[in-house]
């Protein structure tokens, strides 16, 4: 497992580096494939002195992203609160893992007692329409007001997944939207949050 510390305004000094890779070490009791820890600091003078130290943890799990992030007077305490949230989304992850292997298991079981009967069974799954507009309002909700200036550029690879891993990734990463390939379609969609706390899913139409 690689872990990789930065700061963003400066050098980590070799105490908070030492400190860092100690504590994050805890995250691999919730998962045994973890691959890489980027651990990444950033002191901006704000109003608020509680609030000008920042620590951002994102785990490279196989097939998820895990992510937390936190303000604080200090370092080594934003380490800590982004740590803290880190390890919930890794619980969850796990509970989420345990429970698809135990409902595996549990499909598998009754497969097989369906074939004994000569029986066979399928099942179907839809998806509710949405609004596009909604998820471009949505996706804009951060910008200010009277700009629409692109300030930031990310690129990262889109995997084929179903809605249900979808909608856990944008869990895992804490944000209102996540786009993906479908496994089932093979287009490009994107999962957001609408304002009423519900979700919405634009597929890509040829």
């Amino acid at each position: 497992m690689d872990i990789v510390v930065v700061g963003k305004h400066g050098a980590v000094d070799a105490r908070l580096r030492a400190l860092t890779l100690d504590k994050v070490e805890r995250v691999n009791k919730f998962a045994s494939d973890v691959r890489r820890i980027e651990v990444d600091y950033a002191h901006r003078p704000t109003r608020r002195a509680e609030d000008s130290h920042t620590c951002e943890i994102l785990v490279h799990v196989r097939q998820h992203l895990v992510k937390g992030s936190a303000p604080a007077a200090e370092f080594e305490i934003a380490l800590d609160r982004a740590l803290d949230k880190v390890e919930q989304q890794m619980r969850r992850l796990h509970e989420r893992r345990v429970g698809r292997r135990n409902g595996t298991r549990a499909r598998d079981g009754a497969r097989a007692a369906a074939d004994a009967a000569g029986a066979v069974g399928a099942d179907a799954a839809g998806a509710d329409a949405v609004d596009a507009g909604e998820a471009a309002n949505q996706a804009l909700a951060d910008a200010d007001d009277g700009s629409r200036t692109v300030v930031k550029t990310k690129q990262f690879s889109v995997k084929p997944m179903d809605v249900e891993e979808a909608k856990l990734q944008m869990e895992l990463l804490g944000h209102d939207f996540f786009l993906f390939t479908s496994s089932d379609s093979g287009v490009a969609c994107v999962i957001y949050r609408r304002r009423d706390g519900r979700l919405g899913l634009i597929e890509a139409s040829g």
